[in-house]
């Protein structure tokens, strides 16, 4: 099974799209900022996180440095799903190493289409 790590301080959002995620058979862990997503990215190794950018204590764009300067976790792809639209931010995450970045709000549709390409590029079981 497929897990995945969604770290978001909006609680609402965080709970809406692991509830989401959960019912197309994901399994999902969930974190409220960047510093405690981290901490569950060393303890449970998901295969995949869905990251928010504006967030206290640590924002993503800390957490994918912090997941780069490991060997173990730098594999561990990013899609940032956050309110910050403008094309500049877009850029950067993806030239830092995000895999995708979803704009919010939006039809979580989108989300869910960016995971699915994910696992067939990777080859990974939903199952």
């Amino acid at each position: 099974m497929v897990s995945i790590l969604i770290i978001d301080n909006c609680r609402a959002i965080r709970e809406n799209t692991a509830e989401l995620l959960e019912l197309e058979g994901f399994h999902v862990i969930t974190s409220a900022n960047g510093k405690d997503g981290f901490e569950k990215v060393i303890r449970y190794v998901p295969d995949l996180i869905v990251c928010d950018i504006l967030m206290p204590v640590m924002d993503g764009f800390e957490v994918l440095k912090k997941l780069g300067e490991h060997p173990k976790y730098k594999t561990i792809p990013i899609i940032f799903f956050s309110a910050k639209s403008e094309k500049k931010e877009i850029s950067r995450a993806l030239e830092s190493g995000a895999y995708d970045y979803i704009v919010k709000p939006s039809e979580l549709d989108d989300l869910i289409y960016s995971i699915k390409r994910f696992i067939t590029e990777k080859n990974l079981s939903t199952s």
